[in-house]
């Protein structure tokens, strides 16, 4: 059974909507486990017997293209929730991009209790629609802007995400993070190529915009001049 007074994530995760007695329910119908980067939680077009909270590290979310390629489709940081609920199979498969853990409940479980708590079923909504705007935002930016404001938007929103983990209010960005993401997989999910971003890193690196530690991380020196990179168009 897993504790959810130790939960690094408590504050900020779908169950915050709950009243304590309500957190001792779902307690008893939850479990944590701890996956290795690189474990797959679901299959794209399997059955989804299970739901999750992130309480640490990153997972993708991802789709097979028609010639076999992997694409990423998105990517869920601590606090955020997996999973299809009143949902027989996963749309996606969700793999863990760094060593990560885990609220995980069955899906049948998770169903029957957020049915009987209205403030729980709220939440769900609330956050898929707010899923929902964060995509049709990435579609916009894939369809619409350029490399170079592909590459800046996507620095503002790790800032933005990354930021949430290290932030007690869970809101405010980060200046200074570890970039979940290969510069491959940067690539994939902008919709560029490896050289394109390696390039746009190095542009914004010389500019004074940002700051390149290692390969991933990334210090943002200039932040009102990366936003204007993002909004060139």
């Amino acid at each position: 059974m897993m504790s959810c007074d130790t939960c690094l994530v408590r504050n900020r995760a779908i169950c915050s909507v709950l009243d304590s007695g309500e957190i001792q329910d779902l307690n008893k119908i939850g479990r944590r486990k701890k996956l290795r980067r690189g474990e797959t939680l679901l299959w794209e077009g399997d059955d989804a017997p299970v739901v999750a909270n992130v309480i640490d590290g990153m997972m993708k979310l991802t789709t097979a293209t028609g010639d076999g390629r992997e694409l990423i489709v998105g990517v869920s940081f601590p606090s955020d929730f997996i999973g299809r609920p009143f949902g027989a199979s996963s749309a996606n498969s969700v793999t863990a991009l760094t060593d990560a853990e885990l609220c995980v409940f069955t899906r049948t479980n998770f169903d029957g209790f957020a049915k009987s708590h209205p403030a729980l079923e709220h939440e769900l909504l609330e956050r898929t629609l707010t899923e929902l705007d964060r995509t049709r935002e990435w579609m916009l930016l894939l369809g619409r802007k350029s490399a170079s404001e592909k590459v800046a938007s996507f620095l503002l929103e790790m800032s933005r995400r990354l930021g949430r983990q290290t932030c007690a209010a869970g809101s405010g960005p980060s200046d200074r993070f570890d970039l979940p993401l290969s510069r491959q997989q940067t690539a994939d999910i902008l919709g560029l190529t490896i050289e394109t971003v390696s390039r746009q890193f190095g542009r914004l690196r010389d500019a004074g915009i940002i700051a390149l530690g290692d390969r991933r991380t990334v210090e943002i020196l200039d932040r009102e001049a990366l936003v204007g990179e993002s909004e060139q168009g």
